[in-house]
């Protein structure tokens, strides 16, 4: 049996384990939260190194993108390094393979659901294979980076602005910050703060899609008929959004006991099962993978209930 660790320097509320079984084998998915505690995430991670198959850095990213050059999160580097034997990762992998896959997924399934829509992404830095598969499926995109990142009344309405201008001059700024202050890390994670400035950006999109952290940062009291396209969610979260009137919740990482994982998680799972060192797995070993596993985005539709 295969045992894959989160340790999440988020919150230890949204903390759970379950056993499932893929390609025949057992495996032990858990998440361990740390309350925004980087030194304690540390101490697990070393505490947990060479007695698990695969570890995940949740609650952090170890990187974000600028175009082509990649810029690393000094405290996420601090975190990564405290593995010395176990393969940890932080779920880019997925990031651009898997959610790539289900944007494409749904299009051929309902084309409607992009096409000439407006959607709001919350963060393009930090799911570019996402930004860039809903941009090629006819949406309008406002991109949030500059709004619920830094809390600046900045929209972002180009790709390649983004991507080619602002990202480059912010990025090798905001990866040296303490991560608290450009994500709710902890117990903020815990707490609504919704915000009369931000909730216009909501209103305008029909798709609000990208980290459910930053959705859930600002999220207004009503967003009915919305559609949520993002990551990890829990029950709570999914009565959170159905009683804020959400029509419908896609989560492109699959339900496992009534809640869905981080992409940190299914790629220390898909690394445990590709059992070989992390340096040599390539995007493609993922995608194959992925369409062995047979995994498919978690729907859930209010409006059918």
């Amino acid at each position: 049996m295969k045992h894959i660790v989160s340790v999440s320097i988020g919150s230890s509320t949204r903390d759970h384990t379950a056993t499932i079984k893929v390609l025949g084998e057992e495996i032990v998915l858990e998440r361990r939260g740390t309350n925004g505690d980087i030194d304690g995430a540390v101490r697990l991670i070393q505490e947990l190194d060479g007695k698990v198959d695969a570890l995940g850095m949740g609650g952090i990213d170890l990187y974000i993108w600028a175009g082509t050059k990649r810029f690393i999160f000094r405290e996420a580097k601090k975190i990564a390094a405290a593995a010395q034997i176990t393969p940890i990762v932080d779920g880019s992998g997925l990031k651009n393979t898997l959610e790539r896959n289900v944007i494409m997924q749904l299009r051929a399934s309902t084309p409607e659901l992009f096409q000439d829509k407006n959607v709001l992404m919350v963060s393009a830095m930090d799911r570019f294979g996402m930004a860039e598969e809903l941009l090629d499926a006819g949406c309008r995109c406002l991109y949030g980076d500059l709004i619920f990142a830094l809390g600046l009344q900045l929209p972002i309405y180009s790709l390649n602005f983004l991507q080619n201008y602002i990202a480059s001059w912010l990025a090798p700024v905001v990866v040296q910050l303490p991560f608290k202050y450009v994500y709710p890390i902890g117990k903020k994670q815990d707490h609504l703060k919704p915000n009369p400035k931000f909730a216009r950006y909501y209103e305008w999109a029909d798709v609000i899609a990208g980290d459910f952290h930053l959705i859930r940062k600002h999220l207004p009291c009503q967003l009915k008929n919305k559609v949520i396209l993002t990551n990890t969610v829990t029950k709570d979260d999914v009565m959170l959004l159905e009683k804020a009137g959400v029509a419908k919740i896609i989560t492109t990482t699959p339900e496992v006991e009534g809640r869905s994982f981080g992409t940190n998680v299914m790629e220390g799972l898909m690394v445990a099962l590709l059992n070989k060192p992390l340096a040599e797995i390539r995007p493609q070993d993922y995608l194959e993978l992925l369409e062995r596993m047979e995994f498919s985005p978690r729907t859930i539709d209010f409006q059918k209930k």
